[in-house]
């Protein structure tokens, strides 16, 4: 497969500055040292608890903040070298959805105007009317209700007009972030649903982030679980659930409600918060959580390695 993302040791620090002079006094570590491909026409799913580093991720992929450090070459350019105007090029074909339908859109302005906005900024001019119209058909959406302002729609109707503002330029690559999390359960499958078949109709890549692995399960091709900034395992889908390797991953399995209770006392169940950024541990990040720590864990810190055909791991007892 071709690559369209390639995502070379990718660092992002926060200072944590004080006092009136705004001295620095130490940094959060949002990311530490990624290493990540995504291939053209697949649907990366990014997985992991709550600050681990997955929007923080998807941010510095599209630029929307910039790295400390490392490279994210989109189809061989480095787009943290480019200038503003290769930047807007850039961002034609990479955009965002976001997680919160109540708050991405402009509450003063019409559906119509929301969706004609990117054209404006783009100085496309031509089939504008056209080209709404065909999308809110993709969507699945009336076009009657273009005169309308966003507080008048549900939210799952909101994502919908969202997600049709972020595929109405015809982009190559949509970040995803937790874009189901904020919905009512009855519309979260239909917004996945959705997702997968403009994927199929647009010859899209997406990296979806998201804490649900049944949601990720359904929509994925390849797994990516974070924790504390860090990659532990990547790997195709059907490989990740029946052969999964890293502790955290069986953790995050093990999290996932089920009826029956059968091997339940096997189940690995993570105790106490995730590790502050602003001071990880030493070694292996997950160490302090994990089941299996040795000496060596607390000591050193593992590499990303491969133990398959596109399956990697970071941990020692591999």
């Amino acid at each position: 497969m071709k690559k369209l993302f390639e995502i070379k040791e990718l660092n992002m620090r926060y200072p944590v500055t004080n006092g009136l002079m705004g001295n620095i006094t130490g940094y959060v570590y949002a990311l530490n040292n990624i290493n990540l491909d995504i291939y053209e026409n697949e649907i990366l799913g990014l997985v992991g608890e709550s600050g681990s580093g997955k929007s923080t991720l998807g941010n510095c992929i599209l630029k929307l903040i910039t790295p400390t450090s490392g490279k994210i070459l989109f189809e061989n350019e480095n787009i943290l070298e480019k200038n503003k105007k290769q930047l807007k090029n850039f961002r034609r074909n990479a955009q965002l959805v976001f997680q919160n339908p109540y708050m991405s859109l402009n509450p003063r302005m019409k559906i119509y105007d929301i969706l004609k906005e990117p054209f404006i900024v783009h100085g496309i001019h031509d089939n504008i009317d056209e080209k709404i119209k065909n999308i809110m058909f993709l969507i699945g959406m009336n076009i009657d209700v273009l005169n309308r302002y966003p507080h008048e729609f549900s939210g799952g109707q909101r994502q919908r007009i969202a997600i049709a503002r972020a595929i109405i330029l015809n982009p190559r690559f949509i970040v995803a972030d937790e874009p189901v999390s904020a919905l009512d359960v009855s519309i979260q499958a239909q917004i996945v649903n959705l997702l997968t078949d403009l994927k199929k109709h647009l010859n899209l890549t997406m990296l979806f982030i998201s804490h649900d692995l049944s949601i990720i399960k359904y929509i994925s091709d390849r797994i990516a679980v974070m924790y504390l900034g860090e990659i532990l395992e990547i790997a195709e889908k059907n490989d990740f659930f029946n052969n999964h390797k890293h502790p955290y991953s069986q953790a995050l399995l093990d999290a996932v409600p089920v009826i029956s209770e059968e091997n339940k006392s096997k189940k690995i169940i993570l105790e106490g918060d995730l590790p502050s950024p602003n001071n990880p541990p030493k070694g292996c990040k997950f160490h302090t959580r994990c089941p299996y720590c040795s000496e060596k864990c607390k000591k050193e810190l593992p590499e990303l390695k491969q133990i398959s055909e596109n399956h990697f791991v970071r941990c020692f007892l591999i």
